[in-house]
């Protein structure tokens, strides 16, 4: 098979992706052969995507034979969630950034307390600023329903300090080792807006995905690893020794044949050990092999200056590109600093949009029909340099092409274009405000000890 013998290649190659060249290279076994135009095709679509996997085969680490279920927002992924919740026969575990006190977190807290009560080992772990204004009442009940709860970084007052800003923003679940979900969900009704209530905003929008196949392992593997931290936080004495020889490790997950079918999917995690920047790099990386169009959809976009020229880069090769950006002043400082940034990227001939109809929630992103990836990692300093961030790569082009119709739509039909003149008539006045709050950003972010790359 064509296809394997470019993943063998793959396997050997130690070039980085910028030294990939954008000539084709002819297959040894196939020369001197004639190709068809649509096998043609196929080899192209199949490098293509294998172009994406070059640095996860050494970094990500994809998996192959994977299945990945795109859930559009809320409406398809808390049924699912609670479902599957609702048949865990041994273990549920569930990370969020967010634990609200509506109908989905009352909702959500049944599930969970009716598998604890069937026996399953339910463990919740919410962030500390995040989730700080939980109710104990809520609180009380998971507890006295068998669910051990644990708070990440509990909030004990405010201090501009790297660590104290470190949060715990992803948004994942694993039942029973076999199903995970992974996105920028957290566990809040869509229509909960806080102090926007009166607006009459439609649902945030966001994406999640849900995954069965040899990917759950390494989810799963990553949750046990921040609980097993959580633990040994609270462990004091001998207990703290065995706890230290129980840490969670690769080899400890099961073994599996190589599945003959499925996706390849990769876990991408932005932590503060070995995973610092890998979101990002598989992001810039994404960038650098896209050859027709890129659509990028996110929430709080404020990129680095790696970032926006590997975005410039794309145009420069005549890469279509499409943001599609907050349009709803949610946060004034981010809101206004993001638009520092539209004048440069406007002139390259990137399209940008703004998300009208509600909260734009989602972290997600397509490149050609080869990448796509779905997670909790904005595009912003919070994201990338200091909270815990969880993204799945998907290497298939049916699930890219079904999150970019997805997207479209939402460009076509919920969003509204910055025209590059409009943007350029702008007041002086509005000019030194958007820069100001650019400006205020980069100081928070130089206090915070993180300015390299912003």
């Amino acid at each position: 098979m064509c296809t394997r013998r470019l993943s063998d290649r793959i396997l050997s190659d130690n070039l980085g992706m910028s030294r990939i060249s954008h000539s084709e290279r002819p297959d040894a076994t196939a020369a001197g052969t004639e190709h068809t135009a649509e096998h043609s095709a196929e080899h192209g679509a199949d490098r293509q995507r294998h172009r994406m996997l070059r640095w996860t085969w050494r970094r990500g680490k994809p998996t192959s034979g994977n299945t990945v279920r795109l859930l559009h927002g809320g409406q398809d992924f808390f049924p699912a969630l609670i479902e599957a919740i609702d048949q865990a026969a041994f273990q549920v575990v569930l990370e969020t950034y967010i634990y609200a006190d509506d109908d989905i977190g009352r909702a959500v807290s049944d599930a969970l307390v009716r598998a604890a009560a069937r026996g399953v080992s339910v463990r919740v772990t919410v962030d500390g600023f995040g989730a700080g204004d939980m109710p104990a009442a809520m609180a009380e009940r998971l507890s006295a329903g068998g669910v051990q709860l644990r708070v990440y970084r509990k909030l004990r007052g405010f201090r501009l300090a790297r660590r104290h800003l470190r949060r715990l923003h992803r948004k994942l679940a694993v039942i029973d080792g076999e199903v995970a979900f992974v996105g920028g969900i957290n566990i809040i009704d869509d229509l909960n807006h806080g102090p926007f209530e009166g607006a009459n905003l439609g649902p945030r929008y966001d994406f999640a995905v849900q995954v069965s196949g040899p990917l759950v392992d390494r989810i799963a593997l990553t949750a046990e690893r921040l609980w097993w931290r959580l633990a040994l936080r609270d462990t004091h004495g001998s207990g703290r020794a065995a706890a230290v020889a129980g840490y969670p490790l690769l080899t400890d997950l099961p073994p599996r044949g190589e599945p003959s079918s499925g996706v390849r999917a990769a876990l991408l995690l932005r932590d503060n050990l070995r995973n610092r920047r890998t979101i990002e790099r598989e992001y810039r990386r994404a960038l650098g092999a896209a050859r027709q169009d890129v659509i990028l959809a996110n929430a709080y976009f404020l990129p680095g200056h790696k970032m926006r020229r590997a975005l410039l880069a794309c145009r420069a090769r005549g890469v279509r590109v499409r943001l599609l950006l907050q349009g709803m002043v949610e946060y004034r400082l981010q809101h206004y600093a993001t638009h520092a940034l539209y004048a440069s990227l406007l002139e390259a001939g990137v399209e940008i949009y703004e998300y009208a109809e509600s909260f734009l929630h989602a972290k997600v992103g397509v490149v050609d029909e080869a990448w796509a990836t779905v997670g909790s990692s904005n595009m912003d300093p919070f994201s990338l340099l200091l909270a815990r961030e969880a993204n799945v790569a998907v290497y298939d082009a049916a699930f890219a092409a079904e999150l970019r119709t997805a997207l479209e739509r939402a460009i076509a039909h919920r969003s509204v274009r910055i025209m590059p003149d409009v943007h350029a008539r702008r007041s002086p006045l509005h000019r030194l405000a958007n820069w100001t709050a650019y400006m205020l950003l980069r100081l928070g972010v130089i206090i915070a000890g993180v300015a390299g790359r912003y």
